[in-house]
């Protein structure tokens, strides 16, 4: 789960690691209201939005008054905000930060990410901040700055120095470090975080480590521990076909091909992905329906993977162990009829009843293409979309 910049903010707050001061507003003089309340020189006007890049695409803005805050809100507030991490529909700016301006004198970066290669919490820093890190991890490797946490034991104290001075801070700012990153550290281990971005981490030109940017990512299956974090959720961020998914337990995640894709579990949904590239297609959807799905489950995918005009064609793949695929194709037959499903549909089925499985979908009447292996179920469907 993905939170706001100001919600990031304030949980960084509570533990301890310095951030400016910030208000949210949701109109134009709500910000005029909090820059005067800021008193600062110069305010910063956020769009609040869950996407990187906000800057380049017109939705940060500098402002040296409260009327100039007013306008500024009033210019980003409404706006449909695209970035490379948006993709080309979008997001629609609801509310703004008003942010104290700072006095920076040098921009770093510096991050805690699960690791899961190494099993490990990781440090990652580095002396380029204010730019995309994986820019910088691609073209200067060399400036970056890795600690991983053995979980046994916590971050230690000679890991922070480490990377302290490794970012070029004297001594009184890697103290400062000490704080600001073992506070980070806390929220992360204690909120179950899987990503805590600082970028810019800004050195002032008084010495101080201020949290410019905030990116905090949660852990989905352990919000069941934070009902504080779980609080945070805004569901106006989210696909409303992914928050639809998720209501009813199945996973969903959108993304830009033709070939809807259902499929029970994640690995075989992900090597099914695969091979419809492998045979030339791009999969429309990432669709887990889960172990122990059934006739309604079913139905829901289908409905959700309709809800896509790019859909061309689906590719229905599943694995009976848990699940019995007779049942699964009862499902199939009786949702492909509700919905009056017109696009091409493929359909493979292999393991608990798979042959009773397969003659309820050959006596359907439906006009269904059964597959025999992955291989032969990927071809069909990229040949079902491409109007072969």
């Amino acid at each position: 789960m993905n939170v706001h910049e100001y919600q990031a903010k304030e949980l960084l707050r509570s533990y301890g690691v310095a951030v400016p001061q910030g208000r949210l507003a949701t109109t134009p003089a709500e910000a005029e209201k909090a820059a005067r309340a800021l008193a600062a020189d110069v305010v910063v006007v956020k769009a609040q939005v869950h996407a990187g890049g906000r800057g380049k695409a017109g939705g940060i803005k500098l402002a040296r008054s409260p009327a100039e805050a007013k306008q500024a809100a009033s210019d980003i507030l409404g706006m449909t905000l695209r970035t490379h991490q948006t993709g080309a529909e979008g997001k629609v700016v609801r509310k703004v930060y008003v942010e104290a301006g700072c006095d920076i004198d040098r921009e770093l970066y510096l991050g805690i990410v699960l690791d899961r290669s190494a099993e490990k919490l990781a440090v990652i820093a580095s002396t380029q901040g204010g730019v995309d890190i994986e820019e910088v991890a691609d073209k200067s490797p060399d400036k970056i700055l890795t600690a991983h946490i053995d979980p046994r034991v916590g971050l230690k104290p000679y890991q922070i120095r480490q990377v302290g001075f490794g970012l070029g801070l004297d001594a009184e700012q890697v103290r400062k470090l000490e704080v600001f990153l073992g506070g980070l550290y806390r929220l992360i281990t204690e909120k179950d975080g899987s990503l805590a971005e600082i970028n810019p981490l800004v050195v002032t030109r008084q010495g101080e480590l201020l949290a410019l940017d905030c990116k905090l990512n949660f852990d989905d299956n352990a919000l069941a521990r934070h009902p504080d974090v779980r609080s945070l959720r805004d569901p106006e961020e989210e696909d409303p076909r992914e928050r639809d998914a998720a209501e009813l337990g199945l996973s969903y995640v959108g993304l830009d091909g033709d070939i809807g894709c259902m499929v029970n579990g994640a690995g075989l949904a992900m090597a099914t992905m695969d091979m419809i590239d492998v045979c030339g297609g791009r999969p429309a959807n990432f669709l887990d329906v889960g172990g122990g799905t059934d006739r309604e489950k079913v139905a829901s995918a289908f409905k959700l993977i309709l809800r896509d005009p790019n859909v061309k064609a689906i590719l229905v793949n599943i694995f009976g162990g848990i699940v019995r695929c007779d049942l699964i194709a009862e499902g199939i037959v009786a949702a492909a009829r509700e919905l009056r499903v017109s696009v091409p549909l493929v359909v493979r089925l292999q393991g608990t009843n798979s042959a009773e499985g397969r003659a309820i979908l050959e006596t359907s009447g439906l006009a269904l293409t059964p597959a025999e292996t992955l291989a032969e179920a990927g071809e069909k469907a990229v040949a079902a979309a491409r109007g072969a």
